[in-house]
């Protein structure tokens, strides 16, 4: 099994059972080893009391795209620690979309930057996700350890 065919294998399981994601409307555009970019629509529910993406749904795009990253490679993965920095606001019926990168990864830990940009390209927030490896993988795979 190739890296980016054990990618999109682990993606679709975990995505197949992610309830948070799907329920808001999350789409995975693109998978690869390490990386994530998803895409979600701001829907009218999601919008705070000044008329803008409530910050805590722009941090669950940035967390779940950086969720499918640091889990691409069939080791279950969770998260150690996460920050958001919030620069643009995101705008009602926008489509924002977050693009998670894998910064290291050493032993049990990660580190990831996730981008959350606007439909214009402006960015909207930047996010740092540190993960642990935990015991487990999400498919049995020959020659490696669960």
């Amino acid at each position: 099994m190739t890296p980016q065919e054990r990618a999109e294998k682990s993606t679709e399981i975990m995505f197949a059972a992610d309830q948070a994601s799907a329920g808001l409307g999350m789409t995975i555009t693109t998978v690869a080893p390490g990386q994530a970019t998803l895409t979600m629509k701001v829907r009218p529910e999601m919008l705070n009391g000044h008329r803008i993406c409530h910050g805590g749904y722009i941090f669950t795009l940035a967390d779940s795209a950086f969720a499918f990253a640091c889990n691409s490679y069939n080791q279950l993965v969770v998260a150690q620690q996460n920050q958001i920095t919030f620069l643009s606001p995101g705008r009602a019926d926008e489509v924002l979309t977050a693009r998670a990168v894998e910064t290291s990864r050493t032993g049990r830990s990660g580190i990831y930057d996730v981008t959350v940009t606007g439909e214009d390209g402006r960015t909207v927030a930047l996010f740092r996700g540190l993960s642990r490896s935990v015991k487990g993988q999400h498919f049995p795979e020959e020659g490696t350890q669960e």
